[in-house]
């Protein structure tokens, strides 16, 4: 009864909007005080969670996708994708689409994809007449691309929890991450399809256009090199993710500054200044969660959810479902890194009894939260997109609606039930059996 009602105070303080890392500190001391532990023997419980050095990556991302937002790597991007595709209807939308999944790799964040990308592509849709709730809804729902391309902040806590391998994670969200990329695309093309008025670039050669891109991928080269070195050094086992979040930040500096020349001393400290708050709130989240989740372990509270599930039915994809739809709800209450730090301790065991391998369920759990971040009533991206492209959310919910069932839910149902989709890479490229 104890878990029960921590739960329902975690939920509950979480709906009336206080600060996550105080939703969590009310439900241990609610713990605490009903139940026979003590403080003092579990504070070191977060404290030797979280003395890893593989932790000081997620700073150290964050950092680095702050400098990127900031430095203008955005758009030389956009403009070398927008050569082959701009002057198509959808074209501008795929444009959209696949900066944010680039840009996602690089920034490994949400809410910086949306607010990079937006900043740049939204006032083209908008020249070329595309329906703004669209417009704004495609970019909504390609932001938490940088969830499942990697690098991922979340991928790294949750190989951190879980004990699996980071870059085993990392690929494993490959495959649904361009299979979404993809759903996103053709989903936009097909709502165009009808659009009157639309102002399209003028249609040019092939020739002409390998010409442009020609002389554009020199400009774009330095932001393109990001991905390379950060991925391309750990895939090559040249560094740990720690060391390469390292080198995108040394990296993002000098090309902000003058290459892209974005980053300017006034906006470089406010950046600093941001990115070391949120560092600063997401250790702290990490340290009550891993508090949180010793004692939902002690409390056998996946033990519990298991014997629930299997109280409805035997069937394994039926409680495989369940499993889900609880992933998404926990991510339209919650930011994907306090989903990720709730789910995984108190999940992973369910999901393994039922036959998913964890490095499966490290995709799982990252399609799920991306698209609780979408998903209304409460859809934190859903608003934020609606503030950064100044429209109404009542515009976006139609084609969001379009894009959570046509693209989000397929990817979400193939990524459950077809581990080929997710284990492929990493049993290819890292010669490993699952």
């Amino acid at each position: 009864m104890d878990v029960l009602i921590s739960i329902g105070i975690l939920i509950g303080t979480l709906l009336i909007g206080i600060p996550v890392p105080f939703c969590f500190t009310a439900t241990i001391m609610w713990m605490v005080f009903t139940g026979d532990y003590n403080i003092t023997s579990l504070i070191p419980v977060g404290y030797s969670k979280m003395n890893t050095v593989a932790l000081l990556a997620v700073p150290l991302f964050i950092m680095a996708g702050g400098l990127m937002e900031k430095g203008k790597i955005a758009k030389p991007l956009v403009d070398l994708i927008k050569i082959l595709i701009g002057d198509r209807k959808s074209g501008l939308g795929t444009v959209a689409v696949c900066a944010s999944a680039i840009f996602g790799s690089i920034s490994g964040a949400a809410a910086a994809t949306l607010s990079c990308i937006g900043a740049v592509m939204l006032p083209e849709m908008k020249k070329a007449n595309y329906p703004e709730g669209l417009a704004a809804a495609l970019l909504v729902n390609a932001c938490p691309l940088g969830l499942l391309i990697p690098p991922s902040c979340i991928q790294i806590i949750y190989a951190w929890i879980s004990y699996q391998s980071v870059l085993s994670c990392f690929l494993a969200t490959v495959g649904p991450g361009i299979m979404l990329t993809v759903l996103l695309c053709i989903v936009n093309a097909v709502l165009l399809r009808n659009q009157e008025g639309m102002i399209l670039a003028e249609p040019s050669s092939l020739a002409d256009k390998l010409k442009e891109m020609g002389s554009r991928t020199g400009g774009a080269a330095p932001a393109l090199l990001m991905p390379v070195i950060v991925l391309g050094g750990i895939y090559a086992g040249v560094m740990t993710p720690t060391e390469a979040s390292g080198i995108a930040v040394l990296y993002s500096i000098p090309v902000g500054f003058w290459v892209y020349k974005g980053l300017k001393k006034d906006n470089f400290t406010q950046v600093l200044v941001r990115t070391s708050v949120t560092s600063g709130v997401v250790m702290c989240m990490l340290f009550v969660v891993m508090i949180l989740s010793r004692i939902y372990v002690m409390e056998d509270l996946p033990g519990a959810i298991l014997t629930f599930l299997q109280s409805v039915s035997d069937n394994n994809l039926v409680m495989l479902l369940m499993v889900n739809v609880f992933m998404i709800i926990i991510g339209m209450l919650m930011d994907d890194t306090s989903g990720t730090l709730l789910c995984t301790p108190v999940l992973l065991p369910v999901v393994t009894h039922l036959g998913i391998h964890p490095v499966q369920f490290a995709a799982i759990l990252g399609v799920n939260l991306g698209m609780g971040l979408v998903t209304p009533p409460t859809a934190p991206m859903l608003y934020l997109g609606a503030r950064v492209a100044c429209c109404k959310v009542t515009q976006m919910l139609s084609p969001t609606f379009y894009m959570i069932l046509f693209a989000w839910l397929p990817t979400l149902i193939l990524t459950t039930y077809w581990s080929d989709l997710s284990l492929f890479l990493p049993r290819y490229l890292l010669g490993v059996t699952f």
